[in-house]
């Protein structure tokens, strides 16, 4: 049974078909990655798997069950975490609280008993300190606990939102575009840590990059859309030499 299977999804904004019939399946601790022009429909995809858009037609199953419709906080609950291609923190916060706030998705105490501080609520929130700790201790970031997340380099930036993410406990994860404004360095070592991600917290990763580099060096399989149609999918040295996939890319044949 595939970890995330998408059947023929298809979305529609007025007479716009964003992206029509689209099918992938994720296999446990796969990493596969969405490739594409810009525009093709790849952002519109990782919506609605995660719950942001409700497909017009098609269904999407995360280990067997149907999770279509849902809204991302129940997906994120179910074990599917995602991050954005511009990158959603709290500002304002400290690295660490960002962490923090990601762990309440499951939390169990209520409000009465954070209110009071009642013992279930006082020893959450001991383990979700712990777990937070832990995980950016995991993903080189402990020592800029304290710093306001906006303060952060770009790159580091980025890891701070897949930590957030981690904290939800998920057995897949969503990127979009992590290596979006990144220099060669930055890219080159997100290329390990993605690959580290999966070992250490084993994770199923489906991803969206435009930073071939980054694609070619983790990933299994690779599907590519173009105006919101797969044209191709495969492993990446079929990718690589697909022609539909070259002229989707360059706008010429691809013996030119």
């Amino acid at each position: 049974m595939a970890h995330l299977k998408i059947d023929t999804i298809t979305k529609q904004f007025g007479g716009l078909t964003a992206v029509k019939d689209f099918s992938l399946e994720l296999q446990e601790g796969e990493i596969i990655a969405l490739i594409g022009p810009n525009g093709a429909g790849k952002t519109t995809a990782f919506n609605m798997i995660t719950g942001v858009y409700a497909p017009n037609k098609g269904k999407v199953y995360f280990k067997g069950e149907d999770i279509t419709g849902l809204r991302p906080d129940q997906i994120t609950k179910l074990g599917i975490a995602r991050t954005f291609q511009n990158i959603r923190l709290f500002k304002e916060l400290n690295v660490l609280d960002n962490v923090l706030i990601a762990n309440h998705l499951h939390l169990q105490s209520n409000l009465l008993e954070a209110v009071f501080n009642l013992p279930r609520y006082r020893k959450e929130n001991s383990e979700m300190l712990d777990k937070s700790i832990h995980l950016l201790e995991k993903l080189g970031l402990i020592n800029l606990r304290k710093e306001k997340s906006s303060s952060l380099p770009y790159g580091q930036q980025r890891r701070l939102e897949i930590a957030r993410a981690l904290a939800t406990n998920p057995e897949i994860l969503l990127l979009d575009e992590p290596a979006a404004g990144m220099n060669p360095k930055e890219t080159e070592d997100l290329t390990e840590f993605i690959r580290q991600l999966r070992q250490d917290f084993d994770l199923s990763i489906f991803m969206i990059e435009h930073h071939m580099d980054v694609v070619m060096g983790i990933s299994e399989r690779i599907y590519v859309l173009d105006y919101g149609i797969t044209i191709a999918q495969g492993s990446p040295y079929d990718i690589q030499n697909n022609q539909r996939v070259i002229e989707a890319y360059l706008g010429v044949n691809g013996d030119a």
